[in-house]
């Protein structure tokens, strides 16, 4: 493993501009570490050497000329969901075959806009449905940590594996990840990285292959909460493709690292407190808590009353909106076509082939919640919910700055440990949902190990287009855990 690959972004963005190293050696050393590593983790789905390495060339002659912009330079790995031009991207779904976009994602086109280095893209689970990256038609993504005393592989989270194993491993200095119900923080609490989902609006969505409108955001894994402050930076934006997105100036994230929490009120919701709930996650919790009076802040206990009904109302909203985004895979423009004895058989013939079983499963869940008397009964009511909890956080808002969790039930488990049963799946979501129902920014901060060796995160849910306090408090918890051990590196080929 390179030195340059141990590096952070800011590390990087410093190192590059003092000509300490060049954007190419950089670039060079995260191909290395991929072309090492990747093989055992299953991250990458596809390298871009040729264009990193043309990237990199482009950023050292902008350096040279002290034209440097913000990001000039750093390798990043892209998720599969991001449309990049001419670079096959699939949502890790044989549906989309090899599907290479005529254009590039907003998201994405603004971090090449800020000179970053793209390495090549990630695995995901298929249209993002998943919480621990085996449902990709790619294969599942092992997580670079291991228990301790086993070499049983496990899951890395998802539906942002890829990213967040990719992070975790030194394979890129960040990545792009998107979060529909947990989706870039889960995994980031399973690997020991940073990740941050934006308000909703805050990034484009534009280019973004499609699983609920209107829960999708894009945000970043990264391996600090000053780098998540960076790259938040370079991708939101307003954008008029995207009528979703908000047109409102993005602040400068880092100008508030440093401030500390001294006099912030931070909300310890009781409805998080799960019957059964691990000891180890309530213990982190409260070493979170006790950090975070030390520092300053104040503590209150807040109530949240319709949490418990987050989880179901989300497993309504968000397959009914699946059901109708992926209605547009049909074998005639794009990627796999099964041909059929007429158009509705070759519509069936090349859904049956392209989608995976999680895939089905959702699309027949929305479809069925979306049908003609039961529409009323369950996606009406779900969406009813849905307000309720957007209301709960509104009334708690206006007491506290932000709100402190636990990001996941539990640490990472083993592939196929839990891939049999759709709801003990579904339930590694519990935390994490509520944000993506009402909207709001949250974050996952590394925070401890498990009683097995692996990493526990902490999650902070913040006020709409408040990611500020987020980077703030944020930065307070990773100060006061401390950096965690580096997993041992097992996946490099000798």
């Amino acid at each position: 493993m390179s030195d340059l690959t141990d590096l952070t972004i800011a590390g990087a963005r410093e190192g590059l501009r003092q000509k300490d190293f060049s954007a190419r050696e950089i670039a060079q050393a995260h191909l290395d570490a991929i072309e090492a590593g990747n093989a055992a983790l299953n991250a990458y789905i596809l390298p871009a050497p040729e264009q990193a390495l043309a990237m990199a060339q482009a950023a050292d002659e902008r350096l040279a000329k002290g034209e440097a912009r913000p990001l000039e330079g750093i390798p990043l790995g892209i998720k599969d969901l991001f449309c990049t031009q001419g670079l096959r991207s699939t949502a890790c779904s044989r549906i989309l075959g090899n599907f290479s976009p005529t254009y590039e994602s907003t998201v994405s086109q603004n971090l090449w806009d800020a000179g970053a280095v793209l390495l090549g893209k990630l695995n995901c689970d298929e249209f993002a449905m998943g919480s621990s990256n085996e449902t990709s038609c790619f294969g599942p993504v092992i997580n670079p940590w291991r228990r301790e005393g086993s070499n049983a592989p496990l899951v890395p989270g998802g539906s942002s594996g890829g990213s967040a194993s990719a992070v975790s491993a030194r394979l890129c200095l960040g990545a792009t990840a998107t979060d529909t119900g947990g989706s870039i923080r889960q995994p980031a609490a399973l690997t020991g990285t940073v990740g941050l989902k934006p308000t909703y609006g805050r990034c484009s969505r534009w280019g973004i292959v499609a699983f609920a409108s209107s829960l999708d955001q894009a945000g970043p894994i990264t391996r600090s909460v000053r780098d998540a402050a960076i790259m938040l930076g370079v991708m939101a934006s307003h954008d008029p493709k995207d009528t979703t997105s908000v047109d409102a100036p993005v602040p400068d994230y880092e100008a508030v690292l440093g401030q500390g929490v001294k006099g912030l009120k931070v909300g310890i919701p009781k409805e998080y407190r799960m019957e059964g709930m691990p000891e180890e996650i309530e213990k982190l919790w409260q070493q979170g808590i006790a950090w975070l009076t030390e520092a300053g802040a104040e503590i209150r206990d807040v109530s949240l009353p319709h949490t418990k009904y987050a989880l179901p109302a989300y497993y309504i909203v968000a397959p009914a909106e699946a059901s109708s985004n992926l209605a547009r895979y049909d074998g005639v423009r794009y990627g796999l076509r099964v041909p059929g004895g007429d158009v509705t058989e070759q519509y069936e013939n090349t859904r049956s082939e392209g989608f995976g079983p999680e895939v089905k499963r959702r699309v027949l869940i929305g479809t069925y919640v979306l049908s003609a008397g039961y529409y009323d009964a369950y996606y009406l009511k779900a969406q009813k919910v849905r307000t309720l909890i957007k209301r709960d956080f509104e009334q708690v808002f206006e007491d506290v700055d932000v709100l402190l969790t636990p990001t996941t039930p539990g640490p990472a488990f083993a592939i196929g440990e839990k891939s049999g049963d759709p709801i003990e799946m579904y339930l590694n979501d519990i935390f994490t949902v509520t944000a993506n129902m009402s909207g709001l920014p949250g974050i996952s901060v590394p925070a401890g190990l498990s009683a097995e060796g692996t990493p526990l995160g902490l999650q902070l849910i913040g006020k709409a287009f408040d990611e500020e306090a987020l980077f703030q408090v944020g930065e307070v918890i990773e100060e006061a855990a401390g950096t965690l051990p580096q997993p041992q590196d097992w996946w490099s080929a000798p």
